[in-house]
C-alpha cells in the first residue's frame, strides 16, 4: 500500500507581498507567512509602523522587507508594484470602515470605504497577477474579507456593500486565473481584537451582541487567522480557489 504524502506547508523560496501590514490580522498574516519561511514584504502606509514591524520580524531570523503603499492611490499600485519582480504570494489586509447608519451615509464615508476595501483590493490583486502571468508563475491571491460579506450589519451597509463585492470579484478572477495556476480565495473573519476594534469591543451593548452570535463563546484573535492563511499561501490548498474561508466562530451558521 502507497500512503498518501502530506501536503506541504512550507514557503521557503516564496515570495509574499501583505498588504496593511502595520497593524492587527495584517501583521498576523505576515508573521504566519515569514515563520513559515516566505520572503516577505510589509507594505502599508505608516512606514514608522513598517519599520518596527520588520526590525522585529528580521530579530527572529526571518526575512522582510518594507514598501510603503496606499492602496487607495491606483497610481502607487501601478507604479511600485506592476514593474516589480512576481509575488508567489499575495494577502490583501488593507481595509477600513466608517460605520453608520444606512440613511446617514455620506458620499465622502462611501467613497473612502469603497476606494481601499474595493477598488484597492481589486486593483493590488490585478497588479500582482499580471506579474505572475508575465513570468508564467503559479501563485496564491488572498484577500481578507469579513463575515459581513454574507450577511447584514446594522450600522455597517456600506463595509457589507464593499465585502460582497470583493467575494464577486474573487469568483470571477478565480475562473480566469485558473488556466494560469494561479488560486485566489477570500479569508472571511468574524469580530477579531484589536486596536482597530478595540472601540466596538468597549461598547458594552456592541459586545453583549458580537457575543451573542459567536457560537464558540469568544471573540477572535489574530492567531485565529494565522492557520488560514497559512493554509491558503501553501501547496496544502493547490486545489482551491474561488472560495471564501469563513474564520467567524459559528457567526454565519444560522
Amino acid at each position: 500500500m502507497i500512503l498518501p504524502k502530506m501536503p506541504n506547508f512550507n514557503l521557503e523560496g516564496k515570495r509574499a507581498l501583505v498588504t496593511g501590514a502595520s497593524s492587527g490580522i495584517g501583521i498576523g498574516c505576515a508573521c504566519a507567512l515569514a515563520s513559515s519561511g516566505a520572503e516577505v514584504t510589509l507594505a502599508a502606509r505608516s512606514l514608522p509602523k513598517l519599520k518596527e514591524l520588520h526590525d522585529e520580524m528580521n530579530s527572529k531570523g526571518w526575512s522582510s522587507h518594507i514598501l510603503q503603499l496606499d492602496i487607495a492611490e491606483p497610481k502607487q499600485i501601478f507604479e511600485k508594484i506592476s514593474g516589480d519582480k512576481a509575488f508567489d504570494i499575495l494577502v490583501n489586509s488593507a481595509g477600513m470602515g466608517r460605520h453608520s447608519n444606512a440613511l446617514d451615509t455620506t458620499v465622502e464615508d462611501f467613497d473612502a470605504v469603497m476606494n481601499v476595501n474595493l477598488r484597492g483590493a481589486y486593483f493590488i490583486t490585478q497588479a500582482v497577477a499580471k506579474n505572475l502571468v508575465k513570468e508564467e508563475k503559479a501563485g496564491s491571491l488572498i484577500n481578507i474579507s469579513s463575515q459581513m460579506a454574507h450577511v447584514g450589519g446594522i450600522d455597517r451597509s456600506v463595509y457589507c456593500a464593499s465585502k460582497f463585492a470583493v467575494e464577486g470579484f474573487t469568483k470571477a478572477m478565480a475562473l480566469e486565473f485558473g488556466p494560469n495556476k494561479i488560486r485566489i480565495n477570500t479569508i472571511c473573519p468574524t469580530f477579531i481584537l484589536t486596536p482597530m476594534t478595540q472601540q466596538t469591543f468597549d461598547d458594552p451593548e456592541k459586545r453583549a451582541w458580537i457575543n451573542s452570535k459567536i457560537k464558540l463563546d469568544r471573540v477572535g484573535e489574530v492567531e485565529d487567522i494565522m492557520g488560514a492563511v497559512l493554509y491558503l499561501a501553501s501547496d496544502a490548498s493547490s486545489l482551491v480557489t474561488g472560495s471564501s474561508l469563513l474564520v467567524d466562530g459559528g457567526w454565519t451558521a444560522d
